[in-house]
């Protein structure tokens, strides 16, 4: 018998990717795991353990169009439709003032954070208008930085604020073909990326200050309710965040 709920994670390998994808499998969900390494993406598959769900590892390089359209045509062949998009992976560039940023790391992080997001809505689109029943729902990992920067962080600033954009663009474009799309903004999960606020981060008057941290299973237990709403029902944005960050009045 075919699953009853298919999903496909970018950036599974670790962090908020490889948590959330342990959710959907362990919820049932047969999930399409992908990102650049294999090994990370099956240790992600190990740590659900025995679950209802499948698993379906695919290495690819987000920011290719053709390793795109192979993992999704993969995860068709696999599970025959598609039901829920995790726009998840990303990168961030050295935290150095703006005039410093090489156009290599500028053009990195446009790559993943938007052009990789464009890539994998686009394939999940022309799924899920000739899937029958036909629909599904694109979640996009946004980021406080969608809203406020931090200093010396202009190239995912500037990539998370487009992403928002393309999440409205997403929800208007899908909306006559039952494709709901939503954009969940985290802020400081307790991933590798941001485990160093603990100890102390750039604060935009020039000081230091620790952080508080939010555990990642709380941006789960968002992700999974988003998911879980039927295409009838849409979250367009639900921020999930450390109650103590600095993120009102930031600046």
């Amino acid at each position: 018998m075919a699953p009853a709920r298919i999903a496909l994670v970018t950036g599974a390998g670790s962090g908020i990717g490889r948590a959330v994808a342990v959710g959907l499998m362990r919820a049932g969900y047969a999930v399409a795991l992908v990102g650049r390494r294999a090994s990370a993406l099956e240790e992600t598959v190990a740590e659900a353990g025995p679950t209802p769900g499948a698993a379906l590892v695919l290495p690819a390089d987000v920011t290719q169009p053709d390793a795109v359209r192979d993992v999704f045509a993969r995860t068709r062949v696999a599970y025959g439709r598609l039901d829920v998009l995790f726009n998840n992976a990303g990168v961030t560039a050295p935290a150095v003032p703006l005039e410093d940023v090489s156009f290599d790391q500028w053009q990195q992080v446009v790559g993943v954070n938007l052009t990789g997001v464009f890539l994998c809505t686009q394939e999940a689109f022309r799924i899920m208008k000739a899937q029958v029943p036909r629909g599904g729902r694109i979640i996009n990992n946004g980021s406080i930085a969608a809203h406020v920067p931090r200093p010396h962080a202009a190239p995912y600033a500037a990539t998370k604020h487009a992403v928002t954009g393309l999440t409205r663009a997403t929800a208007l474009d899908g909306r006559a073909f039952n494709i709901a799309c939503g954009q969940i903004d985290i802020g400081n999960a307790a991933t590798d990326m941001a485990r160093g606020y603990a100890h102390g981060v750039l604060q935009p008057n020039g000081t230091t200050a620790v952080e508080p941290l939010l555990d990642l299973s709380h941006v789960v237990d968002a992700v999974m309710f988003m998911a879980g709403l039927p295409v009838e029902a849409n979250v367009p944005f639900i921020t999930v965040m450390a109650t103590g960050m600095p993120y009102l009045g930031r600046g």
